[in-house]
Parts: C-alpha cells; structure tokens; sequence
C-alpha cells in the first residue's frame, strides 16, 4: 500500500517540481525557450499546409474538362477585370503625385505586398490570430500591417525564421485610429471577438454625437484614418451597424462589423515598406 500511494503521488509532486523551477527562471531564459520550441513545432505546420495544397491540386485534377474550362474562362474575366484596375490604380498615383507636388505635401510612404499563405487559425477567446508561412527570411518586419482584398486582416506580432503570427482585426488587444468615410475626425477601434455563427465584430469609440444611423442599408464605412504610421489611410475596416452613449456622455461608441472572410482567409499580402526593403 505504501509503494501504491508513493507511485500516485509521485506524478504530482514532480508536476509541482516543475511549475516551481519555471516560475523562477530567468524571463530571457523562458523567451529563448519559447522562441526555440517554436521554431522547431513551425515545421510541423507548415508541413501540414503543403500536405493540404497538395490534396486540393490532386483533387482538381480529378474534375472534367468542362469543369476546368469553365474555371479557365472565369479567370480570363477576372485578369481582364485586374488589367483595368491596375491601370485605373496608375492613373490615380500620378493624379495623386501631381497633387501632392502643387500642394506642397509630403509623399506617403510606399509598400510593397509579400503575399503569404495561412498556415492555421486560432479563434478562441484570448488569442485570435493567424499563423502565415512567411518569416523574417523572407522580409517581413515586426508590426507590418496585414490586408486582403476585402481590407484588414491584422497586424504582424511576432516575426519568426520562416512563420509569421498575425495577430487579428477581432482581436481586442489590436486597437488603431479610424476614421468614418468623408469624416476626417478620428477615431479609436478595437476588436472584440468572433461569435458563434455570427460575423466577427469590432467596437469604435469616441464616435461624434452628430453621427446618425439614418439608413439602416447604407451603413456608415469605417476605414483607416492613417494615423500612428502603421496602416495607410483609406483601408476598409467594417460597417458601423449600432451606436450607443458612450461612458463619457460627450462620444457614443458604435459596434463595428467586420468582413464574414476572416475566418477562413487561406492567403493574405503584408505591407513591407520599401525603405526597409532597401535598407
């Protein structure tokens, strides 16, 4: 009996061993600890994601000719529709470089987009973010911004030798200054979660008391106002679908939906700055 008790309290006591040396090591020790079980677990994600593309391309080889040609003939709109655009872009920066030379202003900062793959999602309460397959060898900077064709994705938070985290739009501890489209005067975002079979949601604060929600099918556009040199201006955040008094009395806030596609995002672009590209 004394051997049984001694076998069933052994796990416990080395469990308690454990947890009492980790509480007091070094906080440089545990982040290089961190760092390097990460860089060895990154592989085995990624390895998953190239196992996937590779089931979905012997999938599509599985469809019929008509299938196919079908798709082919979708593309061949879609790359007329993106030739028209790209030279619609064009014509806009130069408008935009001829008036920022009348006026005098200073030019905004370019970016070049490092397209990357999603190599896993994380939705749960505490932590929303996603792992990309792009790391510091390839050029990605700590804090770049994260965007998609239907606007922000997130914020780079921490920056790896091949892997990425990209810490969420929905995520609560990302807060950044917007602004209401054809409305210059900021505001504060913040996310606040994904729900259960809902669309993911933000929280503006500091909305202005004259701001009404008069058309309940024309929502008012939340974009980002360019402040804090992270985001460019301009980039689609969310519709504001609710506005409430807000703690000060002087400001409402107003709940913010977000894009129904990020949650299942399975490619993303990263802002890079070219100046740091080229230093």
């Amino acid at each position: 009996m004394p051997k049984k008790r001694l076998f069933s309290i052994k796990p416990f006591a080395v469990l308690i061993a454990v947890i009492v040396f980790w509480i007091f090591v070094p906080i440089a020790i545990k982040a290089t600890l961190r760092s390097a079980f990460y860089e060895f677990q990154a592989p085995l994600s990624a390895s998953a994601s190239y196992i996937r593309e590779l089931q979905n391309f012997w999938a599509a080889r599985l469809k019929s000719k008509s299938e196919l040609y079908e798709t082919g003939k979708d593309l061949a709109h879609l790359n007329a529709t993106y030739e028209l655009k790209i030279l619609e872009n064009q014509a806009l920066k130069q408008e935009v470089e001829r008036l920022e030379t009348l006026l005098g202003l200073p030019s905004r900062p370019d970016y070049n987009y490092e397209i990357a793959r999603v190599v896993s999602r994380d939705f749960n309460s505490w932590w929303q973010h996603l792992e990309i397959r792009k790391g510091s060898i390839h050029g990605i900077p700590l804090g770049a911004p994260v965007v998609f064709s239907g606007g922000v994705v997130g914020r780079v938070r921490e920056v790896h030798k091949y892997t990425s985290t990209v810490e969420l739009l929905s995520n609560s501890h990302l807060r950044m200054a917007v602004i209401i489209e054809g409305d210059n005067r900021p505001m504060s975002f913040r996310g606040s979660g994904f729900k259960i079979f809902r669309s993911p949601t933000g929280l503006a604060e500091y909305v202005p008391a004259d701001i009404k929600l008069t058309d309940p099918d024309n929502p008012p556009r939340i974009i980002t106002s360019g402040m804090g040199g992270v985001f460019p201006a301009g980039i689609h955040i969310g519709y504001i679908t609710r506005l409430k008094p807000g703690a000060s009395g002087m400001f409402q806030d107003g709940d913010i939906v977000l894009d129904n596609r990020l949650s299942n995002l399975t490619e993303v672009a990263v802002l890079v700055p070219t100046e740091e590209l080229e230093q």
